[in-house]
Parts: structure tokens; sequence; C-alpha cells
């Protein structure tokens, strides 16, 4: 169970770094875009800490309120889901 886990959090980061620099590339060549919607929820499926860094790594998004302060508050709640979590699965 524990090795599916960290498969899925391999592979959405990855989806989060292509998908980031897929739109970056596309926003500099006119070309189709990757909604911020679904950009957003690759982050909220807990691709935010890689796509934040890619972010900010190729200068994308970084004057957009709602990923420079929405994807690290995702982050922080998935943090604090994580501990809930934790500590209820070691209370049973």
């Amino acid at each position: 169970m524990q090795e599916l886990l960290y498969i899925y959090i391999i592979v959405i980061n990855i989806i989060a770094v292509i998908a980031t620099v897929h739109d970056k590339r596309a926003a500099l060549r006119h070309k189709w875009r990757v909604s911020e919607n679904t950009l957003l929820m690759i982050a909220i499926l807990s691709g935010c800490v890689v796509m934040y860094t890619a972010m900010r790594i190729i200068h994308h998004k970084t004057k957009k309120k709602k990923f420079m302060i929405g994807i690290p508050v995702i982050f922080l709640i998935e943090l604090f889901a994580s501990v809930v979590v934790c500590k209820l699965l070691c209370v049973f």
C-alpha cells in the first residue's frame, strides 16, 4: 500500500512539472494553454510543492496571486490533513 502512495506522488509530481513547463512554452508561442483550473487541480492532487518550485524556476505565473498564494495554501492544508490522518491512525 505504501509503495502505491509513493508511486502516486512521483507520478502526480511528474505531471505537475510537465503541465507547468508545457503551459509556459505554449504561452511563449501563443499556442494552446493548460487551463488555470487544471493546474490548480494538479496542485490539489499533491503536485503543489513541485509545481510551485517549477513555477519559480521558469518564472511562470509568478505574478498571479492565485498561484503564488494559492499553491502554498494548498500545501499547508495538505500538510495539516496529513498530520491529522497520521494522528488518527496512530490512535487506532
